[in-house]
């Protein structure tokens, strides 16, 4: 099974911008499609974006639809997130996942692989 690792988050005012990474280990990560999820405290994680294996084609969330971007680079295993005209509605931990049948579903029990999450704070 992947494994994965997120980097990237931080603290940032409104409307600043921030670059997540996602890099994978232990199987090459172009055989999976990927998505970012988050989780506020006490909430439910909830699906941000995901990409196909090729990252011909995404599926964004719309509460971030046209301030996140999900990217991906196949060459060094690794997935992006984009974050612009960040609010404080996005504070969460962000998560990487995996989904070995290729597919950008939003449905949080298809993906494996987890990281830890990266922690990003979006002050007012």
């Amino acid at each position: 099974q992947v494994q994965l690792a997120e980097s990237g988050g931080g603290l940032v005012q409104a409307g600043g911008s921030l670059r997540l990474s996602c890099t994978a280990f232990g199987r090459p990560f172009s055989g999976y499609s990927a998505a970012w999820f988050r989780q506020s405290p006490g909430k439910a994680r909830e699906f941000v974006a995901a990409i196909t294996r090729s990252g011909k084609r995404t599926n964004v969330a719309s509460s971030v639809e046209g301030r996140f971007t999900i990217s991906r680079d196949n060459a060094t295993n690794a997935v992006f997130l984009q974050m612009n005209n960040l609010k404080p509605e996005d504070t969460a931990i962000y998560y990487c996942a995996a989904d070995p049948t290729g597919l950008t579903t939003r449905i949080l029990a298809r993906y494996e692989g987890w990281g830890q999450g990266t922690q990003v704070t979006v002050s007012s």
